[in-house]
């Protein structure tokens, strides 16, 4: 009975605070009478896209409150209102998210009061589930009506607040625009630290043995002990050109990766980090692989978050998780003593992570709270 009174009190709560936001809704709609007189005399066109923006932000607090009570977040889909003023006009009224929140607000208009249906049932939720409920030990029958009008309002607001498989697809062109031109900037900038590499590098260092090998053929005939001291550089620079050549190769891509697979090189990784690194692989040492992309771009988050974790954070400690979920990979990494503090702009090498990630339509989450720990939890989709 308690816990039917609990839930009842919950859901009026919710359709109070409905009310109070229909409320402002119906005065906000003498704003919009005014927007639309100015609007047409061509004197407050310039207020459309103010109105719009206040709108959103009403249609967003009607998102948080209606996810609050259904635990599921509503998903926005709006175009940035930016420019000039024609700009901001245009976008305003072609924007199909300005369709949707218009049109979730005429029917709150009329639906938002449901409230004023719940609160009549109390009383007499009080004395029916009292007796039948309280002394008969039956299921309550009227209080539980308060939380089904709660759920209506929700269902009703969700479907109303979700927007329309036009401005989804929308935004998602937006998205995978500016993933692309990530995508773009990142390789460009390999491409460079590639070339940088082997120019400054192996290149230099294979000018130089040509030059020692030179000098030695010279110098056989005239000198064979000159010669030999000169081939014995020479070998040596033919090794450290070697070894600039596998770093070169195993930043584009790890062989070790297609030697060991993902947990065997995260595991060559925490052995080499100078940290105790404690793994969850999940028993994802077995059975079918992520594809070779997927598995470059886990590999060198976990690098460069134990790189960071190693330089930074001051911890002596780290953990990486790798979990095989029904949709793709999901990678964190935690220093777990860690001062926090990380900063994406400060060149720590977040960005070019977030960079690579996004160029697989993944996700990074990375939460860095002063006085740590730092975590950063990336989902990489892909089909095992």
């Amino acid at each position: 009975m308690w816990k039917t009174v609990r839930r009842a009190a919950r859901a009026t709560g919710h359709l109070l605070l409905a009310a109070v936001m229909a409320f402002g809704v119906w005065i906000f709609v003498c704003v919009l009478l005014i927007t639309a007189v100015g609007t047409l005399v061509l004197v407050g066109a310039w207020l459309l896209p103010e109105t719009v923006l206040l709108i959103r932000r009403i249609a967003g607090a009607k998102r948080q409150l209606t996810a609050a009570w259904t635990g599921v977040r509503i998903p926005e889909a709006y175009q940035p209102l930016t420019g000039t003023v024609r700009e901001r006009f245009r976008t305003a009224v072609r924007d199909p998210g300005t369709l949707t929140d218009f049109r979730w607000m005429v029917a709150y208009y009329f639906y938002g009061a449901l409230v004023f249906l719940a609160l009549p049932l109390w009383p007499l939720g009080l004395v029916v589930d009292g007796v039948w409920s309280g002394l008969l030990r039956r299921q309550p029958l009227v209080l539980p009506l308060i939380v089904r009008i709660a759920d209506l309002e929700a269902d009703w607001s969700t479907a109303l607040l979700k927007p329309s498989p036009k401005a989804q697809l929308t935004r998602r062109v937006e998205e995978l625009a500016a993933t692309r031109a990530d995508a773009i900037a990142a390789h460009g900038a390999e491409l460079r630290r590639i070339e940088r590499d082997l120019h400054d590098g192996a290149q230099a260092r294979l000018v130089a043995l040509s030059m020692r090998i030179g000098l030695a053929k010279r110098a056989y005939e005239r000198d064979p002990e000159a010669a030999r001291k000169l081939l014995d550089e020479a070998q040596d620079q033919a090794e450290q050109a070697l070894t600039e050549l596998r770093n070169v190769v195993r930043g584009i891509h790890p062989p070790i990766l297609t030697d060991r697979g993902l947990v065997g090189a995260v595991r060559a990784l925490a052995a080499s980090s100078g940290l105790q690194v404690v793994i969850d692989d999940g028993g994802m040492d077995e059975g079918v692989r992520a594809p070779a992309a997927v598995e470059a771009a886990a590999y060198f988050v976990v690098a460069e978050s134990l790189t960071n974790a190693a330089k930074y954070s001051g911890s002596p400690r780290a953990e990486v998780r790798l979990v095989r979920t029904k949709r793709g990979l999901r990678v964190r990494v935690s220093d777990v003593e860690g001062r926090g503090g990380a900063d994406e702009a400060s060149g720590s090498g977040l960005l070019g992570m977030r960079r690579r990630v996004a160029a697989l339509d993944g996700t990074v989450e990375v939460s860095s709270p002063v006085g740590g720990p730092t975590v950063i939890e990336v989902e990489l989709p892909c089909v095992w």
